[in-house]
């Protein structure tokens, strides 16, 4: 399909490296934790050379995407800050689960959803950072007691589950509304599509709130 001659860049190339980097180390942190986590799934240890080779890598996956993610937290904090239109879009959030969303109010660059998703990532990657750093044996199991180290490992546990079952929201999401997705492999919409789901921010680029346009024309 080519290219629409009028896009908005919605991510920068930065962005979106930043993006997949912190992607690829959330779902393999996913697949080597659940090999940890049940014996059942112990069988993605092969994924990644067998269980030694596995456990050995985990924590080094995480240290990179704590990393990834403050990258991301540094890129996009302010636009992620709740306002009150936030409120009024969920009130009415049942609309965009029908996927009739003339009916929610417009929003700017991101939406209520979108900004839950950021912060709860931003609240429980740095939770698991340091409670795994708790029960990684070779450099810290000296460090702290057992009793300690059960209570890491049960709070690591609950916020990767919680992290999974945010992460599962924002793919649907992604996935759900249309050409999302290409944005972030992209780096562009159409202004169509930020009419319907973005409108308060395509007004801003039209009003030059956000400084140089980001509507652009193909030559």
């Amino acid at each position: 399909m080519s290219r629409p001659k009028t896009v908005i860049i919605r991510y920068t190339m930065v962005n979106r490296i930043n993006h997949w980097i912190t992607a690829i180390c959330f779902v393999l942190l996913t697949l080597s934790g659940l090999a940890m986590f049940h014996p059942l799934l112990f069988w993605l240890s092969e994924l990644f050379g067998g269980g030694q080779w596995m456990r050995a890598v985990h924590p080094w996956i995480g240290c990179l995407l704590l990393l990834s993610y403050i990258g991301l937290i540094i890129q996009f904090w302010r636009e992620n800050l709740v306002r009150r239109d936030d409120i009024e879009w969920m009130k009415e959030v049942r609309y965009v689960v029908v996927n009739d969303e003339e009916h929610v109010p417009p929003v700017g660059r991101n939406n209520a959803g979108q900004k839950f998703v950021f912060w709860s990532m931003t609240f429980l990657i740095p939770v698991l950072f340091f409670t795994g750093l708790v029960i990684w044996e070779v450099y810290f199991g000296e460090a702290t007691s057992i009793p300690v180290q059960r209570v890491a490992v049960l709070i690591h546990s609950l916020a990767a589950i919680a992290a999974i079952l945010v992460w599962v929201v924002h793919v649907y999401a992604a996935i759900w509304v249309r050409d999302s997705v290409r944005a972030m492999t992209q780096g562009y919409v159409t202004p169509g599509w930020a009419w319907r789901h973005h409108r308060k921010w395509l007004w801003e680029l039209a009003s030059g709130q956000h400084g140089k346009t980001s509507i652009r024309k193909r030559p």
